[in-house]
């Protein structure tokens, strides 16, 4: 699933020829069978079935985003990739994307891998979050671990930012990520860490190092460096 609907839907094909093709070209459903299977996924994402004939001009983006959640389902996946699938639209659309994501899951035993900016998003859906910086995993844990009791500085800055009505200044981050970065030389977070240590921060890099069985963190203020 893409982040732009727009981008990913043929705007030649309608609704029921971008679902039966997936079907045609993994050939998981017999020819005669794909039409049922189109009114059965429309159904899944929760579509009318009178959409079939529609082309995505004739779309909202969140019924885009319906029609791609089907085409990703046609062929009975386990594990489906979610690239940003709900940063482009508003809130309130955003958030029924976001439960419909979370009903096929448990419906379907289905896995995500779930890319998001969005802290407020992935506590909805995720187990388990991986936060990254500049290609890198700086934490990862529990859901409930890394949101309730973030360790890294980069993860405490990400939840500082999210907009809440009870919460002190944002902490902010100093300087910008390079457009074309250089070969990391110590921890990939030193330039714009308000609590680097120094020389350590400068030239160790940092790596991933368990907390517990499901948590570890790769920053040197949480599990410095054994001489």
């Amino acid at each position: 699933m893409f982040q732009n609907a727009d981008s990913s839907l043929n705007p030649r094909l309608s609704v029921v020829d971008a679902l039966e093709r997936p079907l045609a070209l993994f050939d998981r459903v017999p020819p005669r069978a794909r039409d049922a299977r189109v009114t059965q996924l429309l159904d899944m994402v929760q579509l009318p079935r009178s959409y079939r004939s529609r082309y995505p001009h004739q779309l909202s983006g969140g019924e885009k985003q319906r029609v791609a959640i089907a085409r990703a389902l046609a062929t009975d996946p386990e594990f489906i990739v979610c690239d940003e699938p709900v940063s482009a639209l508003d809130a309130s659309v955003q958030a029924a994307i976001v439960n419909l994501l979370a009903d096929l899951r448990d419906a379907f035993g289905l896995a995500y891998l779930f890319i998001s900016h969005d802290l407020a998003v992935v506590s909805q859906l995720a187990d388990r979050i991986a936060v990254m910086y500049r290609g890198g995993i700086c934490e990862i844990g529990t859901t409930a671990e890394v949101l309730g009791s973030p360790h890294h500085p980069y993860t405490q800055a990400l939840l500082a930012s999210v907009p809440q009505t009870e919460r002190a200044r944002p902490q902010l981050l100093r300087g910008t990520i390079e457009v074309a970065p250089q070969p990391v030389r110590g921890c990939r977070f030193v330039a714009r860490c308000p609590h680097k240590l120094g020389a350590v921060c400068e030239t160790v890099v940092a790596t991933l190092q368990p907390l517990s069985t499901t948590r570890s963190v790769a920053c040197h203020l949480v599990t410095p460096p054994v001489s």
